[in-house]
Protein backbone atom coordinates (compact mmCIF):
# COMPACT_ATOMS: atom_id res chain seq x y z
CA UNK A 1 0.00 0.00 0.00
CA UNK A 2 1.18 3.74 -0.60
CA UNK A 3 -0.71 7.14 -0.43
CA UNK A 4 -0.67 8.70 -3.39
CA UNK A 5 -2.04 11.97 -4.55
CA UNK A 6 -5.42 11.69 -6.20
CA UNK A 7 -4.34 13.36 -9.66
CA UNK A 8 -2.33 9.88 -10.12
CA UNK A 9 -5.31 7.70 -9.42
CA UNK A 10 -5.87 6.02 -13.26
CA UNK A 11 -8.52 3.67 -13.74
CA UNK A 12 -8.62 0.28 -12.89
CA UNK A 13 -6.37 1.03 -10.12
CA UNK A 14 -7.37 -0.40 -6.74
CA UNK A 15 -7.70 1.69 -3.33
CA UNK A 16 -8.26 1.19 -0.11
CA UNK A 17 -11.34 3.32 1.66
CA UNK A 18 -10.66 2.87 5.81
CA UNK A 19 -13.43 4.01 7.90
CA UNK A 20 -14.51 7.74 8.66
CA UNK A 21 -12.41 8.43 5.49
CA UNK A 22 -13.81 10.18 1.57
CA UNK A 23 -14.07 7.81 -1.20
CA UNK A 24 -11.55 9.55 -3.63
CA UNK A 25 -12.74 8.64 -7.02
CA UNK A 26 -15.82 6.20 -8.45
CA UNK A 27 -15.48 3.12 -8.38
CA UNK A 28 -16.38 -0.82 -7.59
CA UNK A 29 -15.80 -2.78 -4.44
CA UNK A 30 -13.71 -5.75 -5.16
CA UNK A 31 -13.13 -6.61 -1.18
CA UNK A 32 -15.07 -5.61 1.82
CA UNK A 33 -18.23 -4.50 3.59
CA UNK A 34 -19.21 -0.99 4.54
CA UNK A 35 -22.04 1.80 5.19
CA UNK A 36 -21.13 4.50 2.72
CA UNK A 37 -22.81 8.19 3.79
CA UNK A 38 -24.22 9.65 0.25
CA UNK A 39 -25.95 12.38 1.54
CA UNK A 40 -23.76 15.22 -0.08
CA UNK A 41 -24.72 13.41 -3.49
CA UNK A 42 -28.33 11.94 -2.83
CA UNK A 43 -29.49 13.97 0.21
CA UNK A 44 -30.05 10.38 1.79
CA UNK A 45 -29.45 10.79 5.35
CA UNK A 46 -29.43 6.76 5.75
CA UNK A 47 -26.06 4.93 4.65
CA UNK A 48 -26.39 2.90 2.01
CA UNK A 49 -24.54 -0.91 2.55
CA UNK A 50 -21.70 -1.22 0.29
CA UNK A 51 -20.57 -4.98 -0.39
CA UNK A 52 -18.33 -6.66 -3.79
CA UNK A 53 -19.70 -5.61 -6.89
CA UNK A 54 -21.40 -2.03 -5.58
CA UNK A 55 -20.97 0.88 -7.33
CA UNK A 56 -19.16 3.63 -4.57
CA UNK A 57 -18.88 7.37 -5.86
CA UNK A 58 -16.28 10.09 -5.06
CA UNK A 59 -17.12 12.95 -2.78
CA UNK A 60 -19.09 10.03 -0.70
CA UNK A 61 -18.07 9.13 3.04
CA UNK A 62 -17.21 5.40 4.64
CA UNK A 63 -18.19 5.03 8.04
CA UNK A 64 -17.99 1.47 9.15
CA UNK A 65 -15.86 -1.36 7.01
CA UNK A 66 -12.98 -0.99 5.29
CA UNK A 67 -13.54 -1.35 1.73
CA UNK A 68 -11.31 -2.38 -1.08
CA UNK A 69 -12.17 -0.65 -4.90
CA UNK A 70 -11.34 -0.62 -8.47
CA UNK A 71 -11.63 2.75 -9.66
CA UNK A 72 -13.69 3.33 -13.07
CA UNK A 73 -14.58 7.02 -12.70
CA UNK A 74 -11.36 9.50 -12.20
CA UNK A 75 -10.57 13.07 -12.60
CA UNK A 76 -13.31 14.97 -14.79
CA UNK A 77 -15.65 11.66 -14.76
CA UNK A 78 -16.09 11.74 -11.25
CA UNK A 79 -19.45 12.34 -9.94
CA UNK A 80 -18.55 15.38 -8.12
CA UNK A 81 -16.67 16.83 -10.92
CA UNK A 82 -19.96 16.06 -13.20
CA UNK A 83 -22.13 18.52 -10.71
CA UNK A 84 -19.35 21.25 -10.60
CA UNK A 85 -19.51 21.51 -14.34
CA UNK A 86 -23.49 21.04 -14.50
CA UNK A 87 -23.33 23.92 -12.16
CA UNK A 88 -20.75 26.67 -13.71
CA UNK A 89 -22.95 25.49 -17.18
CA UNK A 90 -25.57 26.74 -15.38
CA UNK A 91 -24.28 29.96 -14.70
CA UNK A 92 -22.81 30.55 -18.01
CA UNK A 93 -26.34 30.04 -19.45
CA UNK A 94 -28.50 33.25 -19.99
CA UNK A 95 -32.13 32.95 -18.31
CA UNK A 96 -34.58 34.75 -21.17
CA UNK A 97 -35.29 37.59 -18.51
CA UNK A 98 -31.74 38.69 -19.13
CA UNK A 99 -31.71 38.77 -22.48
CA UNK A 100 -34.96 40.72 -22.64
CA UNK A 101 -32.96 43.20 -19.50
CA UNK A 102 -30.10 43.34 -22.63
CA UNK A 103 -32.51 44.25 -24.84
CA UNK A 104 -34.26 46.81 -23.05
CA UNK A 105 -30.38 48.17 -22.09
CA UNK A 106 -30.13 48.10 -25.60
CA UNK A 107 -32.39 50.83 -26.42
CA UNK A 108 -32.28 52.80 -22.82
CA UNK A 109 -29.10 53.55 -22.45
CA UNK A 110 -28.42 55.61 -25.69
CA UNK A 111 -31.77 57.28 -25.15
CA UNK A 112 -30.01 58.59 -21.07
CA UNK A 113 -27.00 59.46 -22.71
CA UNK A 114 -28.92 61.77 -25.66
CA UNK A 115 -30.95 63.33 -22.56
CA UNK A 116 -27.79 64.01 -20.52
CA UNK A 117 -26.22 65.92 -23.49
CA UNK A 118 -29.45 67.29 -24.09
CA UNK A 119 -29.30 68.66 -20.52
CA UNK A 120 -25.45 70.06 -20.92
CA UNK A 121 -26.49 71.62 -23.85
CA UNK A 122 -29.56 73.53 -22.42
CA UNK A 123 -27.38 74.39 -19.48
CA UNK A 124 -24.71 75.59 -21.07
CA UNK A 125 -26.98 77.20 -23.15
CA UNK A 126 -28.97 79.09 -20.08
CA UNK A 127 -25.30 81.14 -19.20
CA UNK A 128 -24.41 78.23 -16.32
CA UNK A 129 -21.02 77.32 -15.78
CA UNK A 130 -19.50 74.05 -17.59
CA UNK A 131 -19.00 72.27 -13.97
CA UNK A 132 -22.59 72.93 -13.14
CA UNK A 133 -23.59 71.89 -16.42
CA UNK A 134 -21.48 68.52 -16.29
CA UNK A 135 -22.57 67.99 -12.57
CA UNK A 136 -26.23 68.27 -13.93
CA UNK A 137 -25.48 65.92 -17.11
CA UNK A 138 -23.64 63.32 -15.19
CA UNK A 139 -26.63 63.47 -12.35
CA UNK A 140 -28.77 62.20 -15.06
CA UNK A 141 -26.34 59.82 -16.44
CA UNK A 142 -25.92 58.17 -12.60
CA UNK A 143 -29.42 58.31 -11.79
CA UNK A 144 -31.69 57.22 -15.28
CA UNK A 145 -28.65 54.91 -16.71
CA UNK A 146 -30.10 51.13 -16.42
CA UNK A 147 -26.91 49.54 -15.50
CA UNK A 148 -28.39 47.77 -12.57
CA UNK A 149 -30.62 46.32 -14.64
CA UNK A 150 -27.82 44.74 -16.35
CA UNK A 151 -25.84 43.88 -13.29
CA UNK A 152 -28.75 42.76 -11.16
CA UNK A 153 -29.62 40.18 -13.20
CA UNK A 154 -26.72 37.86 -13.48
CA UNK A 155 -26.50 38.22 -9.89
CA UNK A 156 -30.03 37.37 -9.13
CA UNK A 157 -29.53 34.19 -11.28
CA UNK A 158 -26.32 33.42 -9.35
CA UNK A 159 -27.46 33.91 -6.21
CA UNK A 160 -30.49 31.55 -7.28
CA UNK A 161 -28.67 28.96 -8.31
CA UNK A 162 -26.27 29.23 -5.14
CA UNK A 163 -29.20 28.70 -2.99
CA UNK A 164 -30.63 26.11 -4.96
CA UNK A 165 -27.18 24.31 -4.53
CA UNK A 166 -27.36 25.19 -0.56
CA UNK A 167 -30.90 23.22 -0.39
CA UNK A 168 -29.52 20.40 -2.39
CA UNK A 169 -31.58 21.38 -5.79
CA UNK A 170 -29.06 21.80 -9.00
CA UNK A 171 -30.39 23.20 -11.94
CA UNK A 172 -28.91 22.74 -15.39
CA UNK A 173 -29.77 26.25 -17.40
CA UNK A 174 -30.85 29.34 -16.01
CA UNK A 175 -34.01 28.73 -17.65
CA UNK A 176 -34.87 26.00 -15.29
CA UNK A 177 -34.25 28.35 -12.70
CA UNK A 178 -36.52 31.22 -13.98
CA UNK A 179 -38.88 28.26 -14.90
CA UNK A 180 -38.78 26.82 -11.18
CA UNK A 181 -39.86 30.58 -9.68
CA UNK A 182 -43.02 30.46 -11.33
CA UNK A 183 -43.95 26.97 -10.13
CA UNK A 184 -47.04 26.90 -8.00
Amino acid sequence: EEIIPIEEVNKDDIFIVKPGEQIPVGGIVTEGHSAVNESALTGESIPADKEIGSNVSSGTLNESGILKCRSTRVGEDTTVSQIIKMVSDAAATKAPIAKIADKVSGIFVPCVIAVAVIVLAVWLLLGKSTGFALTRAISVLVISCPCALGLATPVAIMVGNGKGAKSGILFKTAASLENAGKTQ
